[in-house]
């Protein structure tokens, strides 16, 4: 028992978590939606996979990995606004859209609109510079998915 302690004592730090970029946002965002009803659900852990392996051009296992990361980033990041204000500074509109788009796939994922999660977009859609066309827009394409 002495030599776990030990060893749990002398073992190295964690890596320190990458600085967020737009496409780390975007994860944090998605699973800060996923989060905000207080039931991380095995459907909402998919669709998240399935939209960065989607966006991103990347493999499940990557995917994987990134929304790991994400959920790390969701857990020590700023608010909500400062992780949209990430995204709208760098990508373009189109692109903020379709991050829209992707906000309101997971909360569709589960079959059910909470209205914490769909706080959460609505904070994320003002702070990416959306318009509330843009918010119905996105929403009426992730219902159609």
């Amino acid at each position: 028992m002495l030599s776990r302690i030990l060893n749990a004592l002398s073992s190295p730090a964690p890596a320190p978590l990458p600085k967020p970029d737009a496409n780390l946002a975007l994860g944090a965002l998605m699973v800060r939606v996923a989060k905000s009803d207080h039931r991380y659900r095995f459907e909402e852990i998919s669709r998240i996979d399935k939209l960065l392996a989607r966006l991103h051009g990347i493999g499940p296992i990557d995917a994987a990995k990134m929304r790991a990361t994400c959920e790390k980033l969701d857990h020590q990041a700023a608010s909500t606004a400062d992780l949209a204000q990430l995204i709208r500074e760098t990508l373009s509109l189109e692109a903020r859209r379709d991050a829209l788009e992707a906000l309101w796939e997971v909360v569709l994922a589960d079959g059910q609109r909470h209205p914490e999660e769909v706080a959460v977009v609505d904070a994320a859609q003002e702070a990416l510079g959306l318009s509330n066309h843009d918010n119905d827009s996105a929403r009426a394409r992730a219902q159609a998915q």
